[in-house]
């Protein structure tokens, strides 16, 4: 199962072998979804915290939004001769980040959810209207 190995990996390594806590952050995969999950992980490592993301909602979902933003500026393109080199550049732009990220301005309202679910609703009425006024072949 790559999840465990990875989890494994990472676990039996300093510092999260001998760390407090470490969270681990997932969407509902079949290799990490609910409780059973949750419960080998803790068996397994009891330093670890399974957390889930929201099912069906990676738009709320901060960590995405911020992989969003991390893959084309640091990972790509992947061509990092170590393990090394990859972690420092992703300390330097955590630095880079945090000195001056500022917090995502939402521009979708609940006023902009209401007209989309309007507008929906009207073309889903219209389809139906279509599809009853079609003559039958």
């Amino acid at each position: 199962m790559p999840f465990l190995n990875l989890v494994t990996q990472v676990m039996t390594s300093e510092p999260y072998a001998s760390a407090k806590r470490v969270f681990w952050i997932v969407d509902n995969g079949s290799s990490h979804r609910g409780k059973a999950a949750i419960d080998r992980l803790a068996k397994a490592f009891p330093n670890a915290v399974m957390v889930h993301t929201p099912v069906h909602a990676s738009w709320t979902n901060q960590i995405e939004i911020f992989f969003s933003v991390v893959q084309p500026k640091v990972v790509a393109p992947n061509d990092f001769t170590d393990l090394d080199q990859i972690r420092d550049q992703l300390r330097a732009f955590e630095d880079r980040y945090n000195a001056t990220a500022q917090p995502f301005q939402w521009k979708f309202t609940t006023s902009d959810l209401d007209n989309l679910l309007a507008r929906l609703g009207r073309h889903t009425l219209d389809r139906q209207e279509e599809s009853s006024a079609a003559p039958a072949t």
